[in-house]
């Protein structure tokens, strides 16, 4: 099993219409030969699967891939839900350059996130 370091950017959005290198997130995940999700493996090492949200103008934000008690996927920044960023069905999405992942952000936005390198 490899843990591979997955960038995604933000896709265009009517803010962004050509998307922005300036907004996304840095996070290390284990996958599998097909680029999925490996659950086993992030049960048995949940403190290596960090991310880092970057987004122009603000503090970057550090924490952990987290998998909630409503049975989402999240990334997470501190203790308690309302820091909580889901994933769109993380569990089945392929991590493959140019894929696109949806995000439910802090301030409740469902945004695109284009994958612009996984290695």
């Amino acid at each position: 099993m490899t843990f591979l370091k997955v960038r995604l950017e933000l896709a265009r959005t009517p803010e962004f219409p050509d998307g922005s290198h300036n907004h996304g997130y840095d996070f290390v995940v284990p996958l599998d030969s097909e680029g999925r999700l490996d659950e086993e493996e992030w049960r048995r090492h949940r403190k290596k699967c960090t991310v880092r949200r970057y987004w122009a103008g603000e503090d970057d934000e550090n924490g952990y891939l987290i998998h909630t008690r409503h049975r989402t996927w999240a990334f997470s920044y501190a203790p308690g839900e309302e820091d909580d960023e889901p994933l769109f069905r993380l569990d089945t999405h392929v991590f493959r350059d140019g894929e696109y992942v949806s995000i439910i952000e802090h301030d409740g936005v469902t945004r695109p996130f284009k994958v612009v390198s996984v290695r």
